[in-house]
């Protein structure tokens, strides 16, 4: 690696080109974002209910102005209505879910069986997120687990669809076809750091970011 190459990239991450090549989802997030063209996205407030006409309510408002719906998994740590669920009522109904993943709540068996569910219900999009803690949100009480986190998240999931294998190694028989996705936030010291902790979500598998703001 030259020195110029060493002060644009001081991590020494080894960065893709191109970070859409090879697989091809279903989703129209995907085919979008391949044309080069702008995505619009929205995330779905979850609601406190079992009734499923709250999530098409809410989903209706978007009708004809997103390309994609963020499926929120217990952000904040706060309880809601689980983005397993609420992906299961989108895809229903036609709509095209992100489904978010927070490493907070489930350890790798759990998360790797709701990644084969979502993917089996045709979810396309997933967005690997390490969670907030659970002292963050209205039951500071709960256990976390934070078995992976965002970067192992990305990995895991990866090596499913990309080598068609559970993380022990053993062989799936229909490989999760998953755009994946990753998290950053601009605004969160240190500053320096974000590009190149991005840079490492993105050697780990993501293929597109969404932004936060807090």
């Amino acid at each position: 690696m030259s020195a110029r190459q060493r002060d644009e990239n001081p991590a020494g991450i080894h960065l893709p080109l191109d970070p859409l090549p090879g697989h091809t989802s279903r989703g129209r997030l995907e085919r979008v974002l391949r044309r080069g063209e702008f995505a619009v996205t929205t995330e779905l407030n979850p609601p406190d209910s079992a009734d499923p006409e709250d999530v098409y309510n809410r989903a209706k408002i978007f009708d004809g102005w997103v390309d994609a719906i963020n499926a929120v998994d217990a952000s904040g740590a706060n309880c809601h209505m689980s983005s397993v669920g609420i992906c299961a009522l989108l895809t229903r109904m036609g709509y095209a879910p992100i489904m978010q993943i927070a490493c907070r709540d489930k350890n790798r068996i759990a998360i790797q069986g709701d990644v084969l569910g979502g993917a089996a219900m045709g979810v396309a999009n997933m967005l690997c997120l390490t969670g907030d803690g659970v002292q963050a949100g209205d039951q500071p009480g709960a256990k976390p687990v934070f078995d992976l986190d965002s970067m192992s998240l990305l990995e895991t999931i990866r090596i499913m669809r990309d080598n068609g294998k559970f993380l022990s190694g053993r062989k799936l028989t229909t490989p999760p076809q998953v755009f994946l996705g990753a998290a950053v936030n601009p605004f969160a010291p240190p500053f320096d750091f974000r590009p190149i902790h991005l840079g490492k979500k993105i050697a780990a598998g993501a293929q597109f970011v969404q932004t936060q703001y807090c």
